[in-house]
């Protein structure tokens, strides 16, 4: 399978130094296409140039009768017109017979969040030790800003310029750029800092360190946030993005300002925000139906 793999493998080289895709990106690419790479060996198909669009599109249907969700059959087309824009590129492909390839649509799914008042008694507590400081400094700073989990890790102490109120975070792509930080974030990375010392190890940088002294895990943030869940009460499962979610929800049922909530969370395409209008949407319609006297009467009249 060389020919097909080998390919492949410069493929993913070009994604990691030439375009900085993050690791998990890398990962989801390199596992979509090692299982083309594998369905197409198995038919003698040994040539990315020679491949057609049939072909791509009997692969395609093959793992959506596999069992395939619909999300992870979109980012393997889109994993598959990458890899084919790159070869045409690099003169290895004349075409791109993955453009006319459709994955099933996928169903909406509206992002989760927290309702406001759960946020605020789960978040006006007392920290009771220096692990519990740096916990609650961190789901303000979650709440406050709208940081992915992979950015608040990322963070190093001098990304944060305490007097200014903001941060530098480095999102997808490498894209960096600057987020503010409210005044309940600001007073608990202030008092998270002051027992940092005591925990980080000689000139460790990163401004969320483990017990261990080194540079805090993605696994450990999200194992620590559900615990502080569980222990203040709150009635729903609590995840990083969930906060994110949350953040630009109650931001923009305040504003209604859609670019510049994409801005701050760091959307490359205004598409990607829009979920949080249909959101709104949903609550409002939520709100009608309970509220509205002859609201009732929708279901009726749509069947007359």
């Amino acid at each position: 399978m060389s020919a097909l793999t080998d390919r492949v493998d410069a493929f993913l080289a070009h994604l990691a130094h030439e375009r900085r895709m993050s690791a998990h990106t890398q990962s989801a690419y390199a596992r979509d296409l090692g299982s083309a790479a594998g369905w197409l060996q198995e038919r003698g198909l040994t040539d990315w140039g020679r491949i057609t669009t049939a072909d791509l599109r009997e692969f395609v249907a093959g793992r959506h009768r596999a069992g395939l969700k619909p999300a992870s059959l979109a980012r393997l087309v889109s994993a598959l017109r990458s890899f084919y824009v790159w070869q045409m590129r690099e003169g290895l492909a004349r075409r791109n017979p993955a453009t006319d390839v459709r994955a099933p649509k996928r169903p909406v799914r509206l992002p989760e969040t927290v309702d406001v008042d759960d946020l605020a008694a789960m978040l006006d507590v007392t920290p009771e030790d220096d692990l519990e400081i740096r916990d609650h400094a961190l789901l303000e700073l979650f709440y406050s800003a709208g940081v992915r989990l992979a950015e608040a890790v990322g963070l190093d102490i001098s990304d944060v310029d305490m007097a200014a109120g903001e941060a530098r975070v480095l999102g997808k792509g490498s894209r960096q750029r600057s987020v503010p930080i409210g005044s309940r974030a600001i007073a608990a990375l202030r008092n998270w800092l002051k027992v940092r010392p005591q925990l980080a190890a000689a000139n460790e940088t990163a401004l969320f360190v483990s017990q261990r002294g080194s540079r805090l895990s993605r696994s450990s943030v999200a194992a620590r946030m559900q615990r502080w869940a569980q222990q203040h009460g709150l009635p729903v499962h609590l995840h990083p993005h969930k906060l994110r979610h949350s953040f630009a929800t109650h931001l923009l049922e305040s504003s209604a300002d859609l670019r510049a909530v994409q801005e701050l969370l760091g959307h490359a395409n205004i598409g990607t925000t829009q979920i949080y209008t249909h959101l709104d949407f949903a609550h409002l319609a939520k709100v009608y139906d309970a509220a509205h006297p002859r609201a009732g009467r929708r279901a009726d009249s749509d069947e007359a």
